[in-house]
């Protein structure tokens, strides 16, 4: 690396961003796109209906927090009851699958940002 490029990766990037959610762009899955930065992102996941979501397996870390609802969340053989108020990690690389029993709203923010090369697709 430079000592341009080092001093460029040095320098504070001061910008500050606003996302209002009622405006937030959707993913293919229903998820909405909230602030996202270098090194990590968020979503919401908005009144997602009963029912079980398909198995995946991420290269970023995530972590959540339930806001309304109540949903099942196995990772690797473990299965964790999450209701609202409760927040989870689901490492990188973790085979995971959600099944929500009620309806259900959480936040997610992801290491590094899920989008970044098209991550999710």
């Amino acid at each position: 690396m430079t000592n341009k490029q080092k001093e460029n990766e040095n320098k504070k990037d001061t910008t500050v961003k606003k996302i209002d959610s009622r405006f937030s762009p959707a993913g293919k899955d229903g998820e909405k796109y909230l602030a996202g930065g270098k090194r990590v992102s968020m979503r919401l996941w908005e009144e997602e209906a009963k029912g079980e979501k398909e198995s995946s397996k991420r290269d970023y870390e995530t972590v959540g927090y339930v806001v309304s609802g109540k949903a099942e969340l196995e990772t690797e053989g473990q299965t964790v009851l999450l209701t609202a108020g409760d927040s989870w990690v689901v490492p990188a690389g973790a085979k995971h699958h959600y099944t929500i029993i009620e309806k259900f709203t959480a936040i997610e923010a992801t290491s590094p940002p899920f989008e970044v090369h098209g991550r999710d697709e």
